[in-house]
């Protein structure tokens, strides 16, 4: 795999160049010190994979990211050193075609093999994808409270953008609460719900233990345990099963609003790699409820996308535009018909 580094740190250069040729099967591209260099570059010699930073001169790593993936697409992760900081840069350059973030890995001894140890594992995730990526009726809870209509989303990489472009086309009077699985390190999961939050007008926030969703707001899934649906129609967070390959899991959500919700609910799947929401959706499928999958042409990584149309788990399958518009036709209808419209 041909990587290419972007970066005008000679420090974190020479981590980076470290960790990538640690691995027999990985060589370096190519090193550029600014983004507008790694445009000329990428035009010239498009390599497997662009490791990108964020903060440069010349031409920032978001406009670097956004020009790449006009001109001469590829697979980019952004590598940044400090994510905290920097969160707003991280999720508009995922918006402009970004696959993932990792923290830049150090050369500091003590922490030299796990911070490169965790790159590696993005781009070996990357690098399986095989890709060269064109642009691309009520019911009452038990305390008699009415509850919403439930929208689940699930998506892994490529998927943020997929998400936001989905959350924007809701309005925050549609009658529904959105529940969001979106496979990222835990660490980034908070700045990625505000990152949502600002991409759209629902209430965007990170799913807690105990909530019960509330209409015009949308449930960002925690790392390191799996969000699930209670059958008192609160949220809650469960470690089984422990050898689920994401944590947190779409087919778990999925699979426990399948069982434990009598409501209106519609599952969507959005570009990610791997299986993960297949299960589930045909589970839900099975109840009646609607579910969609992003197509082939629209989706960054067709693979959870197409893990659920090959299990004939979607019964729509559309582009990217198409699934708010869709969500919306399905739940601004008066409580009587929204059930019949959306078990179809």
């Amino acid at each position: 795999m041909r990587v290419a580094i972007v970066n005008d740190d000679s420090v974190a250069v020479e981590a980076l160049r470290r960790a990538v040729t640690s691995v027999p099967q990985y060589s370096v591209a190519w090193i550029a010190r600014d983004g507008a260099e790694a445009v000329r570059r990428s035009a010239l010699e498009t390599p497997d994979i662009v490791l990108m930073d964020l903060i440069m001169p010349v031409m920032d790593g978001v406009e670097a990211t956004r020009r790449i993936m006009s001109e001469s697409p590829c697979p980019i992760l952004v590598v940044t050193a400090d994510v905290t900081r920097n969160t707003g840069k991280v999720f508009a350059a995922m918006g402009a075609g970004a696959l993932d973030v990792v923290s830049t890995p150090t050369l500091a001894p003590e922490l030299k093999e796990a911070s490169a140890r965790a790159l590696l594992a993005k781009i070996r995730l990357i690098g399986q994808l095989g890709m060269r990526r064109a642009a691309s009726s009520s019911v009452a809870s038990s305390d008699g409270t009415p509850a919403p209509a439930i929208i689940v989303i699930g998506a892994s990489a490529g998927g943020p953008p997929a998400v936001a472009r989905v959350l924007r086309d809701l309005p925050a009077t549609l009658p529904v609460s959105v529940l969001v699985v979106q496979h990222v390190d835990a660490e980034f999961v908070d700045s990625m719900a505000e990152w949502f939050d600002s991409q759209c007008t629902l209430a965007v926030r990170v799913a807690r233990a105990g909530v019960r969703p509330a209409i015009g707001c949308a449930y960002l899934a925690a790392g390191d345990a799996h969000l699930v649906m209670q059958p008192d129609g609160r949220l809650a967070y469960e470690n089984e099963p422990r050898d689920a390959p994401y944590r947190p899991s779409v087919d778990v959500l999925l699979s426990s609003i399948a069982s434990n919700w009598r409501g209106a609910s519609v599952g969507v799947v959005l570009s990610g790699m791997g299986r993960d929401g297949a299960i589930g959706l045909q589970q839900l499928r099975g109840t009646g409820s609607r579910t969609i999958a992003q197509d082939e042409a629209t989706s960054a990584v067709y693979g959870m996308p197409r893990a659920a149309v090959e299990a004939n788990a979607a019964s729509d399958v559309l582009p990217l535009s198409r699934i708010g518009p869709l969500l919306c036709e399905l739940f601004e209808r008066p409580a009587s018909a929204q059930k019949s419209r959306v078990n179809s």
